[in-house]
């Protein structure tokens, strides 16, 4: 199945929903699972990105809709990168 990197930072709302309610970063994995992906990896970072995400879908469509769905709603802002395995990349070149 594809890999994506989901990058996310969050909004001041999205900061004050963490804060008051840090299992809502669980139950977001759980709302990903519901839009055809899932979470296989999660760190919460210092710096631009409050959070990376490992997110396996079965392509961009997906992933595009995990990204839209998530951002509408204003809590945090998303960048989805493809992750592609470094053997597959040295094999396209």
């Amino acid at each position: 199945m594809p890999t994506f990197v989901l990058l996310s930072t969050l909004t001041p709302e999205g900061i004050q929903t963490v804060k008051n309610n840090p299992t809502r970063i669980k139950e977001v994995n759980r709302e990903v699972e519901q839009l055809g992906a899932k979470v296989v990896a999660q760190w919460a970072t210092l710096g631009r990105f409050d959070f990376v995400n490992i997110v396996e879908a079965p392509d961009e469509q997906t992933i595009a809709r995990v990204s839209l769905e998530l951002g509408s709603r204003g809590t945090a802002k998303y960048e989805s990168l493809v992750a592609i395995p470094v053997d597959d990349f040295i094999a396209a070149l």
